[in-house]
C-alpha cells in the first residue's frame, strides 16, 4: 500500500528533539542534515529545518515550528536523484518522486494550491545549505533504498520457486524423438533468473527451450540424411 508524504510531529525531549523512531520494530537513525529547506510539489521553499534518514524513512522537521514536520517511507519514493542543474531548481539538491494514490475524481492541483494535501503531493526537493554534502545524502538514500525492497506479492494458491533453468540442466531422458520427456535439475545454483513465483512465466520459457532443442536435433537429422544421399 502506498503511504506518501505525511506529517511527523513525534519528538523527543517534550517535543523539541529528535523525532521518535519505530525501535520496537527495528528502525535505527542512518544520518542527519542540519539546516536543509523542503519543498513541496511547485510550492515556496519552507524554512530551513533538520533532515532525519532512518532505516525506514525520510523524516524533515522545521527548526522554526516545533509542530511542522514531514516523513515518507523508502517505499513510496519511486526515485531519488543529485539535482544540480539551475534550469531544473535554483539552488542544488536533492530530487525525489513520490508516489501517491491516484484519485480519479480529484482534479485539483494541491502542490501549488493554498490547501496543503499532503498525500497528493508527488514531489519533494531537499536543499541543503551546504551543497557539497549532496552526494553523501545521496550515497544514505541509496543505502536506505537498498534497506526497503518493494515487497514481491506471491500469487494465492502458488508454491515453492518457480525457476527457469538454462540449457545445460535440460536432461533428455527418451532421446531424440518427439515423446522424448524431459527432468529439471533442481540445484538453483546455476539458474539464470526466475520468475517471481509467476509460473505463467516460468513454463513457456521452459517450453521454447524443450522446442528449441528438438529443432536443433531435427536438422542434424536432415544434414545426416543429405549427406548419405550425396
Amino acid at each position: 500500500m502506498v503511504a506518501g508524504l505525511g506529517e511527523f510531529t513525534l519528538r523527543t525531549g517534550d517535543g523539541f528533539g529528535k523525532p521518535v523512531l519505530d525501535e520496537s520494530n527495528g528502525e535505527e537513525l542512518m544520518h542527519v542534515q542540519p539546516s536543509v529547506a523542503v519543498v513541496l510539489g511547485n510550492r515556496p521553499v519552507e524554512s530551513p529545518g533538520t533532515l532525519y534518514i532512518t532505516s525506514r524513512k525520510l523524516i524533515w522537521l522545521s527548526d522554526v515550528d516545533m509542530a511542522k514536520g514531514y516523513a515518507v517511507d523508502f517505499l513510496s519514493i519511486s526515485l531519488h536523484a543529485v539535482s544540480r542543474d539551475p534550469e531544473a531548481y535554483s539552488s542544488p539538491c536533492i530530487y525525489t518522486q513520490i508516489e501517491v494514490v491516484e484519485d480519479e475524481d480529484d482534479e485539483s492541483d494541491t502542490e501549488s494550491t493554498e490547501v496543503l494535501d499532503l498525500s497528493k503531493i508527488r514531489e519533494m526537493r531537499l536543499v541543503p545549505s551546504d551543497s557539497s554534502q549532496l552526494d553523501t545524502l545521496f550515497d544514505v538514500f541509496c543505502e536506505g533504498a537498498e534497506l526497503n525492497p518493494e515487497p514481491v506479492e506471491e500469487e494465492e494458491g502458488e508454491s515453492g520457486h518457480n525457476w527457469v533453468f538454462n540449457a545445460d540442466q535440460m536432461d533428455v531422458i527418451g532421446g531424440v524423438e518427439e515423446d522424448a520427456e524431459w527432468s529439471i535439475s533442481q540445484s538453483p545454483t546455476s539458474v539464470i533468473g526466475h520468475s517471481n513465483g509467476d509460473e505463467g512465466l516460468a513454463q513457456p520459457m521452459l517450453e521454447l527451450q524443450i522446442n528449441d532443442q528438438r529443432f536443433e536435433d531435427a536438422e542434424e537429422m536432415v544434414h545426416d540424411s543429405e549427406t548419405k544421399n550425396h
